[in-house]
């Protein structure tokens, strides 16, 4: 069982780190007051602001900045301002036994899932493909922080991942698996491979998606975890969206889901809300879950936080 790391609680503090590219001070400092407005403490790592092209700062710094938080024993959960690119820069700098010494909530999409999967390999911690601060605004949709809440200021138990009304899930393969789940953006996963951070799918219910690129090169990626034996080893693959991937040579998003991932003959799901749609699902990688393509559900086994204090709980603002 992979390690939970202790709830998140009204009043903590939320450590802000920026570990791939840069984001605009403006945006970071108006996100940040959003979360004091929740009444969280903040703690911000020395490196939050740097911009040195299209990374933030050297890996090393963006490194020890995280590091620095998960040490710290004031900080409960570590928010990531993006991601971008270079989150992988940071891998070998750290110290994944003090890691799983001292577990954080760590959330975040796109790139920050190269991380997530890392600390749950390497650190046996789950980590979550949820909100970054980036998404900590007025215009983020209440799905989408009942999703975040409820998975990291909760024990709830069993807990079905649903999308938001009107948007349906679809089972095109059916079949009842349970596993731990890994998974996230398709790009960064794919960049993995052949290096001692690859990922491993072995027994594992794969979740992917990805945002902004052509059919044909998410046929490239896909293929690319097809050969590399990770479709393979993967007991079932839920598919979240593809957000603005355009069709190439009259190929569509699903088209592709049915030419390569169907025949394989795993329960496979589709359309599930993700990282860099509008709605996002809280999924939390390395828990428990089963994927029953059958009756159409996804479901997380266990608790994906532990209590160790009392206090009310930060879903309490939603």
């Amino acid at each position: 069982m992979a390690i939970r790391p202790p709830i998140l609680r009204a009043g903590d503090t939320i450590g802000i780190v920026t570990l791939g590219s840069p984001l605009a001070a403006s945006v970071i400092d108006s996100r940040i007051e959003t979360l004091q407005s929740l009444g969280f403490q903040i703690a911000m790592g020395r490196h939050v602001y740097d911009a040195d092209g299209f990374l933030a700062g050297t890996d090393r710094e963006r490194a020890d900045d995280l590091m620095a938080m998960f040490l710290d024993p004031k900080v409960r959960m570590i928010l990531p301002t993006r991601g971008g690119v270079g989150v992988a820069g940071i891998l070998p700098y750290l110290d994944f036994r003090a890691i799983a010494d001292h577990p954080k909530i760590l959330s975040g999409y796109s790139d920050i899932t190269v991380l997530s999967n890392a600390l749950y390999q390497f650190s046996n911690l789950i980590g979550f493909q949820s909100l970054m601060l980036i998404n900590f605004s007025t215009s983020t949709p209440a799905y989408n922080y009942n999703q975040f809440f409820t998975a990291t200021s909760t024990v709830t138990s069993p807990r079905l991942i649903e999308n938001p009304p009107g948007m349906p899930l679809a089972s095109l393969v059916p079949g009842n698996v349970t596993g731990p789940i890994v998974g996230g953006n398709l790009t960064s996963f794919t960049d993995t491979l052949g290096t001692p951070y690859e990922f491993d799918t072995l027994g594992k219910i794969l979740v992917l998606e990805e945002t902004a690129e052509p059919i044909n090169k998410v046929y490239r990626m896909l293929n690319r975890l097809k050969l590399a034996g990770k479709l393979d080893d993967c007991i079932g693959i839920v598919m979240g969206q593809c957000t603005d991937c355009t069709a190439a040579y009259g190929v569509t998003y699903l088209d592709l889901i049915r030419e390569v991932l169907v025949p394989l003959g795993k329960p496979l799901m589709t359309n599930l809300a993700t990282a860099h749609g509008t709605y996002k699902a809280a999924i939390p990688l390395g828990a428990r879950a089963n994927l029953n393509t059958a009756a159409n559900t996804f479901t997380i086994l266990e608790p994906t936080v532990s209590i160790e204090a009392q206090g009310p709980a930060a879903n309490t603002f939603y």
